[in-house]
């Protein structure tokens, strides 16, 4: 295999092992990554309801599943949903106060999850990480 398609590979797996740790720190909450997810593009919108396919191209790691995931997340009382005023095909999300107290939660466990891992990069190893990842994309700086 060249080295093109490992670092590929490599590039893969640790997302993957990425997603895998954070669902199971968040497991206790009965919360998994995608959820964490929607959570924190809900709070991210600062009370300003979203829509379904707003958080389907905000997500992290896009899903088919955006909105069954809404709807474990409302019939846990940490987003609600309502018809939109201006177009009643659509429905506004919102994140509730016990999900932004829940997220709160969370995001202390996500972070003490990723402090080890930060110190195994410097800050410069971090940035030429990030830059070739942008450039295998295809995106500039």
């Amino acid at each position: 295999m060249n080295s093109y398609y490992e670092a590929v590979f490599e590039i893969i797996r640790t997302g993957h092992w990425m997603t895998d740790s954070v669902s199971r720190e968040l497991k206790e909450f009965g919360i998994y990554e995608p959820q964490f997810n929607v959570l924190r593009i809900l709070k991210g919108a600062r009370g300003k309801a979203v829509s379904v396919n707003d958080i389907l191209d905000r997500m992290v790691q896009r899903s088919s599943n955006v909105t069954r995931i809404v709807d474990k997340l409302e019939a846990k009382g940490l987003v609600e949903r309502t018809l939109c005023p201006d177009d009643r095909r659509k429905m506004d999300i919102v994140i509730t106060k016990e999900g932004e107290a829940l997220l709160k939660k969370l995001n202390r466990k996500v972070e003490a999850l990723h402090k080890p891992m930060k110190n195994n990069l410097s800050q410069q190893e971090a940035e030429t990480l990030k830059n070739l990842i942008k450039k295998l994309k295809g995106e500039q700086k």
